[in-house]
């Protein structure tokens, strides 16, 4: 079966930067959203748009510290948004859509990863329902303002989607948490949810993608004992970053993102998963965690994604 996952040659790479990849780009009078946009790899997401031009909204669970962290920033607007809750999800919308504004660009950054087991909502797996459903219904609820101006929409990712499928038979893991696999299903449903969304949303100009930002330490661990970080070789005792994985920096770590949101070489694509600045390859059969898995990019899975989420979320602005 052909594949659009192959590479283009964008003439950029791993070692990228935001700023690299948006050189000679003039985002001004464009508006972005970008969730989690005041901490780790959204934080320089932000940084980068705004450089380039364009105001960024900016939705924060905790938005005192969102405030903070972006303050000397030009152009950026914060509001309260919890993705683990859809009354805040849809409450979000409801404020943003009464501005009027159109938005040009829409970064699913915000995750959580290997958390402990902990439920959220009419009981969903958080990381299902944070990283996957409440970015879900998001984009669905803030439809009217994405469709009119052919806006692009990054899911953002992981290589951690080869960690596991989506679990058919018990989504929000009632049976057998494993907190790596959970975050490996909910990274696979970020890839899935642009498979779909950019076959529903194309003909109206808006494109999907999905990627993995490459390894990089941020509060995205904050989940994670010491302990387990030294073992995995991220970390030595002291604390201090070791490189043996080949760890990105934030600035490098965001490029791909800001690269799907606004490189005109992909113009006319969509619904693929990027990493390093580029489309990825298909993963190799040998198991190393380098391009793309198959089961994250099947449309016939993404399809049924789609359909589950929307029971689930009670949200969907193509029925």
């Amino acid at each position: 079966m052909s594949t659009a996952q192959h590479k283009i040659g964008s003439g950029f790479g791993a070692t990228s930067t935001a700023d690299d990849v948006l050189h000679g780009i003039d985002l001004g009078g464009k508006l972005a959203l970008v969730t989690g946009g005041y901490s780790g790899l959204g934080l320089e997401t932000t940084r980068a748009l705004v450089k380039a031009g364009a105001r960024v909204v900016v939705p924060a669970r905790r938005v005192s510290v969102a405030r903070e962290a972006l303050a000397g920033l030009d152009g950026v607007e914060v509001d309260e948004l919890d993705l683990g809750e859809q009354d805040s999800v849809r409450g979000f919308a409801e404020r943003f859509l009464a501005s009027g504004r159109p938005l040009d660009i829409v970064v699913d950054s915000a995750a959580i990863m290997a958390c402990p087991e902990t439920r959220v909502g009419p009981g969903w797996e958080a990381q299902f329902a944070t990283n996957h459903l409440g970015h879900y219904a998001l984009v669905n609820r803030l439809w009217p303002a994405i469709a009119p101006g052919g806006a692009r929409v990054v899911s953002v990712s992981s290589a951690g989607h080869h960690y596991s499928g989506i679990r058919w038979d018990d989504v929000n893991w009632h049976d057998g948490y494993d907190k790596w696999e959970a975050y490996g299903q909910a990274k696979t449903a970020n890839a899935l949810f642009a498979v779909h969304l950019d076959r529903l949303g194309r003909d109206t100009g808006v494109r999907a993608f999905s990627l993995h930002p490459g390894g990089i330490l941020t509060p995205l661990q904050r989940h994670l004992p010491k302990e387990e970080m030294v073992q995995r070789g991220w970390i030595d005792e002291d604390g201090t970053p070791l490189n043996p994985q080949g760890f990105k920096t934030p600035e490098q770590g965001a490029a791909t993102q800001v690269w799907a949101a606004t490189s005109p070489q992909l113009a006319g694509r969509g619904g693929v998963y990027l990493e390093d600045c580029d489309i990825a390859e298909p993963a190799p059969a040998d198991g190393t965690r380098t391009g793309v898995c198959a089961h994250a990019t099947d449309p016939e899975q993404a399809a049924r994604l789609w359909r589950l989420s929307a029971e689930l979320t009670g949200v969907d602005a193509f029925a």
